[in-house]
C-alpha cells in the first residue's frame, strides 16, 4: 500500500465522478459544485494513508455531505426557487448557467431528478448509491446510519417511487409517448410543420398560469397552439416526458426543479387536449415517475 495522503491530483483524477453522485442526490449543479468542494475540504484534513480505495472513500465523504445538505435544505420547500408564472431560465449568481443546468440535467434525465426530489433524504440517498452507483447496502448503511436491511428497504422503497407501480406493456402508452415525443421534439427545434403534424386542428390548450388580466386561457386551433409552443423552446429543452397519474406526460424541470407540468390528450394518433398545470399545490397531488424503458 501506498502510506501517503491523497493528494490534489487523486482528488482531481476523481472529481468528475464525485460530481455526477453529487448531482444526482442533490439536482442541483452549483450545490453538487459546493458538496464537492465541502469533500476536498474534509481530504485535506482527514489522515487518508490507509485509504485503499480513494474512488469509494470519496464517494462516501461526498454521500454524507449531500445528506446533511438534504436534511437542512428547509428553503427548498418553503420557498420555491423560481415565483409562479416567473422566467425560471436567467442565468444565476452562482455561475452557473441554464445550458449548464440542462446539459446536466438530460444526461441525468429530468424526470429521474423530479421523482428523486420527492424521496426522502435517506431514501435518495440509498437508490442513488445502490441504484446508479452500484454500491453494496454495507457500504451504504453507515451513512445513512441504518443497517444494511433497513438501507435495502429504503432502496426498494425509493425505486418504487422512482418506477411508479409495476406495468403491463401498453400498447396505447407506447402510442401516446411517441406522439408526445414528436411534439416535444418539434417544440425545442421550433418545427411548425411537425407540429402541426401531431396537433389535431381542433386541439385546445389549457393552463392554470397566474396570467395578466383579460389574457386567455385557453389557446384554440392547431396553428396558434404550434405557435405558442415554437415561443417555449427553451422550455422544451429543459422537458422530459414521463408518467403522470399514469398517463404520459411532460415533467418541466429546469435546474432539476419541478417547474410545471403537461397533461395530454391524445385520440387517433393526434394531441386533441393540452393542460398545462404550474400551481405547487396542484403538481404535489401528482403521481411522478420514470417513463419505462
Amino acid at each position: 500500500m501506498d502510506e501517503r495522503n491523497l493528494s490534489a491530483e487523486d482528488f482531481q483524477a476523481h472529481r468528475a465522478h464525485l460530481r455526477g453522485v453529487a448531482y444526482r442526490m442533490l439536482g442541483s449543479l452549483s450545490e453538487a459544485e459546493d458538496a464537492v468542494q465541502e469533500a476536498w475540504l474534509h481530504l485535506s484534513r482527514a489522515d487518508t494513508r490507509d485509504v485503499a480505495n480513494p474512488r469509494g472513500w470519496l464517494t462516501t465523504v461526498v454521500a454524507r455531505v449531500c445528506l446533511d445538505f438534504l436534511r437542512t435544505r428547509k428553503s427548498r420547500r418553503e420557498e420555491p426557487e423560481d415565483e409562479q408564472g416567473a422566467d425560471p431560465f436567467t442565468p444565476r449568481t452562482d455561475g452557473s448557467t441554464p445550458e449548464q443546468e440542462a446539459l446536466m440535467a438530460d444526461s441525468v434525465g429530468v424526470a429521474l431528478l423530479v421523482v428523486l426530489d420527492a424521496l426522502n433524504p435517506p431514501e435518495r440517498i440509498a437508490f442513488v448509491l445502490h441504484d446508479l452507483f452500484s454500491m453494496s447496502f454495507d457500504e451504504i448503511a453507515p451513512i445513512v446510519g441504518r443497517n444494511a436491511a433497513a438501507t435495502r428497504q429504503l432502496a426498494s422503497r425509493a425505486r418504487r417511487r422512482v418506477h411508479g407501480a409495476a406495468l403491463s406493456p401498453d400498447a396505447d402508452l407506447s402510442r401516446q409517448h411517441e406522439v408526445v415525443s414528436a411534439f416535444l421534439a418539434a417544440s425545442r427545434g421550433g418545427d411548425l410543420d411537425a407540429l402541426l403534424a401531431v396537433l389535431d386542428p381542433d386541439v385546445v390548450v389549457r393552463t392554470d398560469m397566474k396570467l395578466p388580466p383579460g389574457a386567455p386561457r385557453e389557446v384554440h386551433g392547431a396553428r396558434n397552439v404550434a405557435n405558442q409552443a415554437r415561443l417555449h423552446a427553451a422550455r422544451a429543452r429543459v422537458s422530459q416526458i414521463a408518467l403522470i397519474d399514469g398517463q404520459v406526460g411532460v415533467v418541466v424541470a429546469p435546474r432539476g426543479r419541478l417547474h410545471s407540468v403537461l397533461l395530454f390528450t391524445v385520440v387517433e394518433g393526434r394531441i386533441r387536449a393540452l393542460e398545462t398545470v404550474f400551481d405547487p399545490a396542484a403538481l404535489g397531488q401528482l403521481g411522478v415517475s420514470v417513463f419505462p424503458t
